[in-house]
């Protein structure tokens, strides 16, 4: 039996986990017990105050021909969860967006833009709405996407690989170097985040703080994301809106910043002034993990295979199934070198 130890029940351990049982179990040739070993589980986690919007964001000098690989990845997911009966367990809800800049020299969404459905320029006329007022003007595409609620979206996957058989085990793993060792594992996937800081004494590994404002506010269908370096974001729920936000990096208070939530607020309500009746609901922290370039990769420890998972900033649901193929991809290339 192959033994596997997935460390984090964040979005990309969670779906790392699930990628490895369904297909050995799909495949049928081989028994495999999976494990995730966590501190702590959804509701929990980081991701859990996220909006879940799909979209490549924060991930420092990764690749951008694998981001988009990665990226491409999930949206194909959450559109095979959409139209099956499953999607309001999953939180996944298909979302109008507007994206702008106010930088004259970005293009928005050049990269991605093939991956989402029907993204087109904004014309004069619908980029006025934003511009009436500003001295520096919009830019700005139109196009339709996904959003999967991590504290609904987790619950739903971590569903999925308990009725396969997977184990989970509330620990948390302070010496890696130790655990891979002694352990009975043959393999073990470290999916720790912003964690990998200690656990790995990674120093490219840093946080970038998010806080936002959740909000009640039930016309609003369309996220309006400002991508200007100082720009605020809006993401409509399924129960709320998310009002955003801030990143910071190497910022680690968790603390609700009074200052931050007048700027969220304001800009906010400059995008959408009718925003000003919306009803108040709480404010949130998360410290995303941040690095200089997404670490996924495999090593060898004397018998063991350790596969890194981590550095997905803040792009971890919109990298998840995609990054989970790949750690895939290296356990089954290691276990055909070993054989060899």
């Amino acid at each position: 039996m192959l033994r596997v130890a997935v460390i984090g029940a964040g979005v990309n351990g969670v779906a790392s986990a699930l990628k490895i049982l369904e297909h050995y179990q799909d495949e049928k040739k081989l028994n495999v017990q999976v494990t995730i070993l966590s501190e702590l589980f959804t509701p929990n986690t980081t991701g859990d105050g996220s909006a879940g919007l799909w979209g490549p964001f924060l991930l420092g000098g990764t690749d951008e021909s694998k981001v988009h690989k990665w990226s491409r990845d999930m949206h194909l997911f959450l559109e095979q969860i959409w139209l099956s009966e499953d999607a309001g367990e999953a939180g996944v809800c298909l979302v109008p967006c507007v994206r702008l800049s106010s930088d004259p020299n970005m293009i928005v969404g050049d990269f991605w833009r093939d991956i989402v459905y029907g993204a087109v320029e904004l014309t004069a006329e619908q980029l006025e709405v934003y511009n009436k007022g500003r001295d520096v003007k919009f830019t700005g595409m139109s196009f339709v996407t996904y959003t999967s609620e991590p504290i609904k979206l987790l619950p739903y996957l971590m569903k999925r690989f308990v009725r396969r058989g997977g184990q989970v085990e509330q620990r948390k793993i302070t010496d890696l170097e130790s655990f891979v060792r002694d352990s009975s594992y043959d393999v073990i996937v470290n999916c720790t985040g912003l964690g990998s800081r200690q656990l790995l004494n990674d120093d490219d590994v840093y946080s970038v703080r998010g806080q936002v404002s959740r909000v009640r506010a039930n016309w609003v269908f369309t996220a309006i994301l400002d991508e200007s370096d100082d720009g605020n974001y809006i993401i409509p729920n399924t129960e709320s809106v998310v009002l955003g936000g801030t990143h910071q990096e190497r910022d680690y208070n968790t603390n609700v910043c009074a200052k931050d939530k007048r700027f969220i607020i304001d800009g906010c309500r400059s995008l959408l002034p009718g925003l000003k009746h919306s009803e108040h609901l709480f404010d949130w922290v998360g410290l995303r993990p941040g690095r200089v370039q997404l670490r996924l990769e495999a090593e060898r420890r004397g018998n063991k295979l350790l596969i890194h998972n981590y550095g997905h900033g803040g792009s971890g649901v919109t990298l998840c199934w995609g990054c989970a193929d790949d750690v895939l991809n290296l356990l089954l290339a290691a276990r055909v070198k070993a054989k060899l």
